[in-house]
């Protein structure tokens, strides 16, 4: 592989994807190599090409040789609906930014005013019948890449208005919490070759981020040297063998990143192929155990299939406007799960600064394209503060600006209308017990909810976890949280605490509801899909559990067919001991998958497919899954 030396980057290095795009918004976002001048914007279909005025290109500098760059053009009217608008992006230097990305289209040839260019394309839907949707995308683990199986498929679309209306990301597309330890060294050399910034820290056992290792011999160790720890043992009855004096509590957080650089850079690893191309990682190395040398040769296997697919994953995002919403990986697990871990986790200077990078590396590349007017009106100031001028006190004041942020949450103007749920940041804190399970969202955040829904007749809801799980599951959570083992078993679902699902249940049952609510949820590491209606009531709104997990990554097969048995035997459809669970009023059941070989629960990494009918109710559920395969899932028999 070429040497890693900043003359030999790309003008661009991430990107392009598409993010927020409906009729009146044209948002897009990349990040280059280098800063460029008099961006002028075409868009062919749209009669629309001019220079972008300053309001209309929000850069920030990430490091001496990366510019983030999010276009983001609204007018009155602005693309037409249903219509293939051609895009292109040209600078008073370069002409075509995108020129020289290769494979970036899904055709070779476009005619350009007369010159042969390839131009990627995007076509607005107003009206959603059909779109695309996951969660869970571990770079290192065993399983195909979900997102490369979606670019295929597109790609043999015979018809360009098969084209789904949108991507919808829906938690942990990033694992900052569980990296490999090639990916970090990969990550140790970006931050070099881009020259992303330094870092203080307090209260850790280093005083900046240029004491971070990144040989083999560093890797596997972080959580052991370097994480922060609290001062009391966990109050559980299982404390002879469960005691939790970590504050990052995942199980696989030997290399837990921990600066806003490193988050950074496994971004930028993640979304496209260029920076791959400039790094060269060993897969024979030195000053391993044997025990992690064999870990360090099984993650470089799978990162080699992980960034070979990575020109196709780009090519999706750079066609289908992306959506996204964080789960705990995004930042660490377990965020927020109990009052007790945040404060823990809040309480100590450098975990609360480790978070905070996080949530910078989300608002920077997933954040900021979901609703630019809204973050960039509110986050803008702190954003400018800290990246033109790297400080301590900057940085502290983007992350408290960032912690008290409350607008994750966001709707898109479609029909159905689709509302992306923030779970992890306005939770519904246990009184009775901090240590607990707090809510996945608190009285305030569900009324705002509720009032999203009123006047609609159907609507897409977006929950990283899913509101109707599996129940032998939520019932195995209940006992270990009354035992006080709550982390252990990531007691994190929407009937964990009475508040929050009392008024969730409420809110659903209430008769001026949408007629046809349909759930998109991952979070699980397995597929499934529920039919849900409330008894004892004729008509009602019919409500539709829908959810796909993971995008690259898989539940342990053995233990979860155990979980699919134990939930049929004891909470079927028939079962009495459904009306002992908080869900007593409401009917579930199981959509059935067309495929033998699975039960109720799918446990193959792959991306969601949701056509809809007229009225918003799901036409069609499948999973297209890594290897090419599908599932469909079969609605139940109805007395």
């Amino acid at each position: 592989m070429p040497t890693s030396t900043s003359e030999s980057l790309p003008l661009i290095i991430a990107g392009p994807i598409l993010r927020h795009c409906d009729i009146q918004h044209f948002t897009l976002w990349f990040v280059s190599s280098t800063l460029l001048a008099e961006l002028n914007l075409t868009l062919q279909g749209a009669n629309f090409s001019r220079q972008l005025t300053g309001d209309e290109v929000h850069t920030i500098q990430l490091g001496k040789h990366a510019y983030q760059y999010l276009i983001n053009v609204k007018a009155e009217v602005l693309l037409p609906a249903e219509i293939e608008v051609k895009y292109q992006l040209c600078d008073a230097i370069s002409g075509n930014v995108f020129a020289q990305i290769e494979g970036l289209c899904y055709t070779d040839i476009h005619a350009v005013d007369n010159t042969i260019l390839p131009l990627p394309s995007v076509i607005v839907k107003p009206t959603i019948n059909d779109l695309l949707h996951g969660s869970c995308r571990q770079p290192h683990h065993d399983s195909a890449d979900a997102l490369v199986a979606a670019d295929i498929r597109l790609q043999q679309m015979p018809s360009l208005d098969e084209r789904p209306a949108l991507l919808m990301l829906s938690g942990d597309q990033v694992y900052v919490d569980d990296v490999a330890g090639p990916m970090l060294y990969a990550i140790g050399k970006v931050i070099d070759l881009l020259g992303l910034p330094n870092e203080t820290f307090l209260s850790a056992n280093i005083s900046n981020s240029r004491e971070l290792g990144y040989q083999p011999e560093d890797m596997y160790q972080r959580h052991i040297d370097l994480l922060p720890r609290t001062e009391y043992p966990a109050k559980t009855a299982l404390h002879n063998w469960y005691v939790n004096h970590a504050v990052f509590t995942s199980t696989s957080a030997g290399n837990h990143l921990v600066s806003a650089s490193e988050v950074m850079a496994l971004y930028l690893l993640s979304w496209s192929p260029e920076l791959w191309q400039q790094i060269s990682i060993p897969r024979d190395v030195e000053g391993l155990t044997a025990e992690h040398l064999t870990r360090w040769q099984h993650e470089w296997d799978n990162l080699l299939v992980f960034k070979a697919g990575l020109s196709k994953v780009r090519r999706l995002m750079a066609h289908l406007p992306t959506y996204m919403m964080f789960d705990d990986h995004d930042v660490t697990d377990d965020w927020n799960l109990t009052a007790k871990w945040e404060e823990a986790a809040y309480g100590h200077t450098f975990s609360k600064r480790i978070i905070g990078n996080a949530l910078i590396g989300y608002t920077l590349f997933q954040g900021l394209g979901n609703n630019p007017q809204c973050m960039i009106a509110n986050l803008s100031v702190p954003l400018a503060g800290y990246f033109n001028s790297p400080s301590m006190q900057t940085q502290d004041d983007l992350i408290t600006a960032l912690l008290k942020y409350e607008q994750w949450h966001y709707t898109l103007a479609t029909s159905p209308k689709l509302v992306v749920l923030d779970t992890r940041t306005r939770r519904w804190r246990s009184e009775s017990n901090l240590a607990k399970p707090s809510g996945l969202m608190d009285w305030e955040a569900l009324m705002e909810f509720q009032h999203e829904l009123v006047g609609q007749d159907k609507v897409i809801i977006v929950s990283p976890a899913p509101m109707y799980g599996v129940k032998v599951i939520e019932t195995i959570q209940r006992i270990a949280t009354m035992c006080g083992a709550s982390l252990m078993v990531d007691a994190e679902n929407w009937m964990a605490h009475p508040g929050t699902a009392n008024t969730l249940l409420s809110i659903f049952m209430h008769r001026k509801t949408p007629q046809q609510f349909v759930i998109l949820s991952g979070d699980v590491h397995y597929s499934f899909a529920y039919e849900v209606g409330i008894r004892f009531r004729h008509g009602g709104p019919k409500i539709y559990q829908i959810t796909c997990s993971g995008l690259k990554n898989q539940f342990p097969e053995k233990l979860l067919s155990c979980f699919d048995k134990l939930n049929a035997w004891l909470y079927g459809y028939y079962s009495p001991l459904n009306f002992f669970t908080k869900r007593k009023r409401m009917t579930i059941r199981g959509c059935k998958p067309n495929n033998a070989r699975d039960k109720r629960l799918v446990n193959h990494s792959g991306i969601g497919m949701v056509s809809f009918a007229e009225n918003g109710a799901p036409s069609k559920i499948a999973v297209l899954h890594s290897d090419m395969t599908e599932t469909q899932f079969v609605p139940p028999k109805h007395d």
